[in-house]
């Protein structure tokens, strides 16, 4: 690998604000912001709008759409020839 053109490589905190959540993983994404890690040490933090905690299908509160009614609603206004 060549010096000097790759990004650090780094300890970051992904927190989801909307579900309380956050971990603690490796990235490349730069931060402003700090937090204070259960660890003692303090590390960027990156806030994201959805995660594991908060996301329907990994919750289990996904909806089930209706396919065969929007099908049918479909055939009904424009109908098959």
């Amino acid at each position: 690998m060549k010096k000097g053109i790759h990004p650090e490589y780094r300890p970051v905190v992904f927190r989801d604000p909307g579900a309380d959540f956050a971990f603690l993983t490796r990235s490349t994404i730069s931060s402003d912001k700090t937090i204070e890690w259960t660890d003692g040490n303090t590390y960027p933090v990156v806030d994201v709008d959805v995660s594991s905690a908060s996301h329907p299908f990994y919750t289990g509160r996904s909806r089930v759409l209706d396919t065969a009614g929007r099908v049918e609603r479909f055939n009904q206004r424009y109908g098959r020839a």
